[in-house]
């Protein structure tokens, strides 16, 4: 085999190998299971008694916890943003965000979430009469008439 040849046979490969690796990142967008991000543990996780039961959630996406149960923002919040950035940074549209714990980290998580997606995310609301959570999509930017 000539050099040339040999050159040309390993750009070949190289454009193959990069076109299979973004076929199989499409699959995994276009047929993986949505994720809930859960901004906290539940209180009482720790223990093996959570005092609430978040299973309902489970049917929306495969559960992933940002943080654990005493995490707090207190003098330097930096740390915990970089933490909730590099946890969250596979967000998409198709996910959900299920909002537990210290209303400061839900409002960073809430924050994050619609800078990587441009303001277009879904959240899990708990509904205590059905006792079910309902999906609700949020659009930042969406234009519409506002009611007075």
């Amino acid at each position: 085999m000539k050099v040339k040849e040999y050159v040309q046979l390993q750009n070949q490969l190289e454009k193959t190998e990069k076109f299979l690796d973004d076929l199989d990142e499409l699959d995994k967008y276009a047929f993986s299971k949505p994720t809930v991000y859960v901004v906290q543990e539940i209180p009482g996780t720790k223990e093996g008694k959570p005092k609430i039961n978040i299973m309902g959630a489970a049917n929306y996406g495969t559960l992933k916890f940002l943080l654990p149960e005493l995490s707090q923002i207190i003098f330097s919040p930096g740390p915990l943003i970089f933490k909730l950035r590099q946890k969250l940074k596979k967000f998409s549209e198709k996910d959900y965000l299920l909002l537990t714990g210290d209303p400061a980290i839900i409002g960073v998580a809430c924050s994050i979430v619609s800078d990587i997606t441009n303001g277009k995310y879904k959240l899990l609301k708990w509904d205590r009469q059905e006792r079910k959570y309902y999906p609700i999509e949020i659009n930042l930017y969406e234009k519409g008439e506002i009611d007075d």
